[in-house]
C-alpha cells in the first residue's frame, strides 16, 4: 500500500494519470487554501469526472487555534465532505497539542461517528426538552451515559415524553422514554419492550434488554482490550 500526498494542482497534471487507479495507491489530499473544504470538494468532483476510484484520505493542518475553534473548524472542514460521501479517512494535524494526540484522536473519531463514516462508540439521541418532559433530561442522560458509554456502535434514544419521543429516536437501537411521572417505557428499535417501568429501575432494565440482545459488554472487558 502506497500513500501518495496530492494537492489540487497534482490532479490537473499530466503525471497524475500514471498513478490514477493504481490499486496500491491511497491518495492523501492536502490543501493550503484558506477555503480548504471548497478546494478539496473540487478535487473530488474532478476525480469523479476522471473515473478515478482510489481511496482518498482527507488531510488538514491547523495551527494558532484554541481547542474549541480547532474542534469546530475540523468538524466543518472534514465532516462536511464525509457527509456528502467524499473521502475514506481523515488525517488531522494540530500544532497546539504539544505532542498529546488524545485531542486529535477524540476529535477524529467524533467526526467519523457524527458523519456515520465509522461508528466506534455509543451514540445518544436526546430530545431538546419541553414542557412535556417527565424527568431531568440532563441528569438521566448522564446517568445512562455513565453506564453504557463503553458500548461500541450502540445508539440509545433518551426522550422526555411518549408524545414525540418515539418518532425523534426512530433510528435508535434502544429507547428510554418518559411515559408518566416516575414511569419509563423502554424500546427495542421502534417496538415497546417494557411499559411504565419505575424510573429507579429503568436504567437496569434497559441494560438487561441490551444484554438479552447480546450487545452488552462489561466495562472491565473493554478496559482490558484497550
Amino acid at each position: 500500500m502506497n500513500f501518495v500526498e496530492i494537492t489540487i494542482d497534482d490532479v490537473f497534471s499530466d503525471s497524475f494519470n500514471t498513478i490514477a487507479n493504481d490499486k496500491t495507491v491511497v491518495f492523501v489530499l492536502t490543501t493550503g487554501n484558506k477555503h480548504g473544504m471548497a478546494e478539496q470538494r473540487r478535487v473530488f468532483f474532478e476525480l469523479m469526472n476522471k473515473e478515478i476510484k482510489n481511496p482518498v484520505v482527507v488531510k488538514r493542518n491547523y495551527s494558532e487555534l484554541n481547542e474549541n475553534k480547532f474542534r469546530l473548524y475540523s468538524a466543518t472542514d472534514l465532516g462536511g465532505l464525509l457527509i456528502d460521501g467524499f473521502g475514506d479517512g481523515v488525517w488531522i494535524n494540530y500544532e497546539n497539542t504539544l505532542g498529546n494526540i488524545e485531542l486529535i484522536n477524540r476529535t477524529s473519531f467524533g467526526i467519523l461517528q457524527a458523519s456515520r463514516a465509522r461508528i466506534s462508540k455509543t451514540e445518544y439521541i436526546a430530545c431538546p426538552s419541553c414542557g412535556r418532559t417527565l424527568f431531568d433530561l440532563v441528569e438521566v442522560t448522564n446517568m445512562i451515559r455513565k453506564r453504557t458509554e463503553h458500548l461500541k456502535g450502540v445508539k440509545i434514544g433518551i426522550m422526555g415524553c411518549i408524545v414525540n419521543g418515539p418518532g425523534e429516536m426512530a433510528d435508535a437501537d434502544y429507547g428510554y422514554v418518559g411515559s408518566g411521572i416516575g414511569k419509563i417505557t423502554l424500546y427495542r428499535g421502534q417496538n415497546v419492550v417494557k411499559k411504565n417501568v419505575p424510573s429507579k429501575y429503568a436504567v437496569e432494565e434497559l441494560i438487561e434488554i441490551i444484554r438479552e440482545d447480546g450487545n452488552w459488554i462489561e466495562p472491565s472487558v473493554v478496559e482490558e482490550e484497550n
